[in-house]
């Protein structure tokens, strides 16, 4: 790093965090003009889920491959050429006539593509900062909720002027600038600088980032929690725009910006918070990345079976607002906890196999709910169910962090 300079880690920062808003935003976009596209192309609710569902599992058979990858090859090139795959994909979505074609385009093309971003994307970025792991990885999600909060407003606005089509075109217009832009700046880290490493090469083999993971205590919990807190988000992120706009009778714009807006700039101060105490308090007692996990689950999990009840708007948002805040607790801690138990060299195998098990957990989200809703008549029966799950999920992160995270941590770090 001495030979790059030593401020280069923070450009590599600003050029993955725009990377990882067009990666956000670009899953945002079908989520805001899911309503358009249905009453479009004359679709059911079940139906058009389907394609959420196909999108996350296709995305979670393929990270494997793109956490394999990125551990073996230039993570700076399966970054750039991830983006300008999934972009490409996105700006064919906007021709799609039916759901076979949104099932290609979308969630075998697109979700292909992401694939190999996401592993490649936080180990290149946990390689560049070790002492300040934790808050760069904060700041690096931020771009995640300015990237969700602008797809979810821009998307719609965009949708309701112009049609769903070209919401699609521009945001997949943008990724392909933006990988050039990736292309010229964008530098690995020589393997020489690497941590724990002295030059050799080292070549892991497809499947050990799920040895590790599952073999693991600490790695398993973090991504059994990683299950439970995507199948949330994803099943939240499809519906509430729909959500909105069906028992509120906002527009496709509102409700895009709405059901985003409030989540997530709540989230941006929590993660910000969340992610500088960390560091701090792990310097000291590793274990409370977790911990801090737990209690972020636990209380945001508090705020989930009031927003399926209340009619007022603003007490809505503020349910919104609580749950963005406590969500961001969790968030500022996956990459940080799963690396500080896991070797260095298999940290992006590691992260597919966690990202992997995840989605495809999280991949049932959006079908689930639309039965639940096709059958109540409305979405608000889930918002409950979506809560307890949450709890579950931060009360067993609580248990593993006080039985397992220290020793955890002591056995990765004197191998």
């Amino acid at each position: 790093m001495k030979r790059m300079g030593k401020y280069y880690k923070w450009e590599v920062l600003a050029l993955l965090w725009v990377a990882f808003l067009l990666n956000q935003g670009d899953r945002q976009v079908f989520n805001s003009v899911l309503p358009l596209i249905r009453d479009n192309l004359n679709l059911t609710d079940t139906s058009v889920s389907l394609i959420a569902v196909f999108f996350n599992l296709f995305y979670a058979a393929m990270v494997p491959i793109g956490g394999w990858m990125g551990d073996r090859f230039s993570r700076k090139w399966v970054c750039t050429l991830s983006i300008l795959f999934w972009s490409v994909a996105t700006m064919f979505t906007g021709l799609a006539g039916g759901v076979f074609m949104l099932i290609l385009t979308r969630s075998i093309a697109t979700g292909g593509g992401e694939a190999f971003f996401g592993p490649a994307n936080y180990s290149l970025l946990g390689q560049y900062h070790t002492d300040t792991r934790a808050r760069a990885m904060s700041i690096h999600q931020t771009s995640y909720y300015v990237g969700v909060i602008l797809a979810g407003w821009l998307a719609g606005y965009i949708g309701d002027k112009l049609g769903w089509q070209y919401a699609f075109y521009i945001f997949g217009g943008a990724g392909v600038v933006w990988a050039a832009v990736m292309a010229i700046r964008l530098k690995d880290l020589p393997r020489a600088e690497m941590p724990g490493q002295d030059g050799n090469d080292v070549k892991p083999g497809i499947l050990d980032g799920f040895k590790t993971v599952f073999t693991t205590p600490t790695a398993l919990m973090v991504t059994l929690g990683f299950c439970g807190f995507i199948f949330v988000i994803t099943g939240y992120m499809t519906w509430v725009p729909t959500f909105l706009q069906e028992n509120f009778g906002q527009s496709g714009a509102q409700a895009g910006l709405n059901s985003m807006l409030w989540t997530y700039v709540a989230a941006f101060a929590g993660v910000l918070i969340a992610g500088t105490l960390s560091d701090r308090w792990a310097a000291k007692d590793p274990k409370k990345r977790m911990i801090i996990q737990g209690a972020g689950l636990i209380l945001g999990a508090a705020f989930l079976p009031f927003m399926g009840s209340v009619r007022s708007l603003w007490l809505l948002y503020l349910c919104f607002a609580g749950w963005g805040f406590f969500r961001a607790f969790f968030d500022a801690n996956i990459y940080a906890a799963l690396y500080d138990v896991t070797p260095e060299h298999l940290h992006a195998s590691c992260s597919s196999a966690m990202i992997m098990t995840g989605f495809a957990v999280g991949a049932t989200a959006p079908y689930v709910l639309a039965v639940i809703k096709e059958s109540t008549g409305s979405l608000n029966a889930t918002f409950p169910i979506l809560g307890v799950i949450w709890l579950i999920c931060g009360l067993a992160c609580l248990w593993v962090s006080a039985k397992y995270y220290n020793r955890d941590h002591t056995k990765i770090n004197n191998r």
